[in-house]
C-alpha cells in the first residue's frame, strides 16, 4: 500500500469527485445475505451497521429512515493526512448538507442525502477551484 498524499494545499488542488452508482441506506444488523452485500460494515458496541444498497435494504425488509449516494474522493488521500476532512465537511456544512464519512486506505468516501447529490459534488468541487 502506497503512503498518498499529505499536503493539504496539494489534496485541495488535485480533488475531484466520483459517484458510485445506485443508492444506499445503513442497516443495524442484517441478515447473512445483506452482509454479502454489504459496501462496508462498521463493528460498534452497539452491534454492526451495514451500508447496503437502498433497494436490497428494502427487500429484506429492513428498516430505511433515508436513501444516501456514495461520492469518493478521487485524490489519494494518506490516512496520516490533516485537514481534509476538515475542509470537506466545512464546505457541506456550509451549504447545509450532513455527511457521512468512510475512510479507506487510498480514498475518502461520503455519504449524503440522496436529494442533495448535486449541491454536495458542486460544493465538494468548488475546494478544487479554489485551491
Amino acid at each position: 500500500m502506497t503512503s498518498g498524499e499529505r499536503d493539504p494545499d496539494v489534496m485541495l488542488a488535485s480533488l475531484d469527485v466520483e459517484q458510485r452508482p445506485g443508492a444506499f441506506s445503513f442497516v443495524v444488523g442484517g441478515s447473512a445475505a445483506l452482509v454479502a452485500q454489504a459496501h462496508a460494515i462498521v463493528e460498534e458496541t452497539e452491534g454492526r451497521t451495514l451500508v447496503v444498497p437502498t433497494s436490497a435494504a428494502r427487500d429484506a425488509g429492513a428498516a430505511v429512515e433515508a436513501s444516501w449516494v456514495w461520492l469518493t474522493l478521487t485524490v489519494h488521500s494518506s490516512l496520516e493526512a490533516v485537514g481534509l476532512t476538515a475542509a470537506f465537511s466545512a464546505a457541506l456544512a456550509e451549504v447545509n448538507i450532513p455527511c457521512n464519512v468512510i475512510a479507506g486506505a487510498h480514498h475518502d468516501h461520503l455519504l449524503v442525502p440522496e436529494d442533495r447529490t448535486e449541491d454536495a459534488i458542486r460544493a465538494l468541487r468548488s475546494l478544487c477551484a479554489s485551491n
